[in-house]
């Protein structure tokens, strides 16, 4: 059996390479790498660390690409490869462009697709926008779900997916997760990309607060909001800031006009997966509008404040692990204090079961695939 595994963003690769790692290791499959490199720089970060060596790179990144750019470079681009490969299934993970589009290319050209992390619902197209619908458009093509949890399960049967389609399997990102926690184990010094958080919290003993937040729907005025939020706990003096900076300049100008001069914020470029696991270690709590932390984050008995409105992830919320503050800037700092001030609110969350997994994801889903 041939298998074209296909990503392009730097959670995708993440979340596949347990998958990539598991079929390759079993007899009788042939299995192809695909990247499209809709995020060139971040996505290189994950490549080698993660033992990824793509056979097509379709380096498809060009500055400032729109919507509409992504998807019909995806899907001409990703069709050659189809047409070359000629695979007997196509992997996509997620709810990217890349994925939507390759989705739709392996329809055109009746190739079967599964869909790992498949099921995940906010049910507001336009939010998380434009990954709500991508995903669902991949739900109506893919033959194969590999749902993380029940309740997305539950979404896809409320979409008429038949039940024999759907796996449960768990997410994948947690498989990755602990396999770098794996190689954290023991380190007693700061990872060199963390060398500037190391400097800053020599100053005095505080506690780390980790963000990430780049999402188009909090571009502009909701960013604002979450930077201003930010620079208010700053002002405590007994935490420090650390925020990995996505290198879109809509978030980066942002972020660095709000943030740029404050001594307990360390505004740090994107971090190799390795440093980004061990700085989720080492912090105390984390601020995110990221999907793939949500997950990661209880996995590690770290607190969550999600920086959205709606999340596709309700199991973190429905577990304990996680709080949707969405980007008011009053209650981000209102939540977010409450956590640093109450031990026993930080304990409850911290101590949450964790919703999403237990390792063996990518075992299940190179199961359910050969055995089709």
């Amino acid at each position: 059996m041939k298998i074209l595994i296909v990503f392009g963003t730097r959670p995708e690769a993440v979340k596949c390479f347990p998958v990539v790692r598991e079929l390759s290791k079993r007899e009788g499959t042939q299995v192809k790498v695909c990247v499209t490199a809709q995020h060139r720089e971040i996505l290189d970060q994950v490549l080698q660390p993660l033992g990824l060596e793509p056979n097509y790179d379709l380096n498809l990144m060009r500055p400032s690409p729109t919507l509409t750019d992504i998807t019909s470079d995806v899907l001409k681009a990703i069709g050659e490869v189809l047409d070359a490969e000629k695979p007997d299934r196509v992997l996509v993970q997620g709810d990217t462009t890349t994925t939507m589009a390759t989705a739709l290319a392996a329809y055109y050209r009746r190739i079967p697709v599964g869909h790992v992390e498949a099921g995940l619902r906010s049910g507001d197209n336009y939010s998380p926008w434009p990954e709500e619908v991508n995903r669902k458009v991949v739900s109506t093509i893919a033959n194969m779900h590999f749902a993380p949890t029940p309740e997305a399960r539950d979404n896809l049967l409320k979409e008429n997916i038949p039940e024999s389609q759907i796996k449960v399997t768990g997410n994948t990102v947690i498989d990755a997760l602990f396999e770098i926690k794996g190689r954290l184990n023991g380190l007693q010094h700061f990872h060199p990309a963390l060398a500037p958080v190391q400097k800053a919290l020599k100053s005095g003993n505080k506690r780390i607060i980790m963000v990430t937040s780049h999402r188009r729907e909090n571009w502009g005025e909701g960013l604002r909001q979450i930077c201003r939020a930010l620079r208010t706990l700053a002002n405590r003096g007994d935490v420090h800031i650390v925020y990995p900076v996505h290198p879109n300049p809509k978030v980066r100008d942002t972020v660095f006009a709000i943030l740029g001069d404050h001594r307990h914020v360390s505004l740090i470029p994107p971090l190799d997966y390795l440093p980004f696991v061990e700085l989720m270690c080492r912090s105390h709590l984390i601020l995110t509008d990221s999907g793939g932390v949500q997950e990661e984050a209880p996995a590690l008995g770290k607190p969550v404040l999600v920086l959205r409105t709606t999340t596709e992830r309700p199991e973190g919320i429905a577990s304990g692990n996680a709080i949707l503050v969405g980007v008011d800037e009053k209650r981000i700092v209102r939540e977010t204090e409450r956590l640093l001030d109450d031990e026993c609110a930080y304990r409850a969350m911290s101590q949450a079961r964790n919703p999403y997994g237990d390792g063996n994801a990518a075992k299940r889903i190179t199961e359910h695939v050969l055995a089709s």
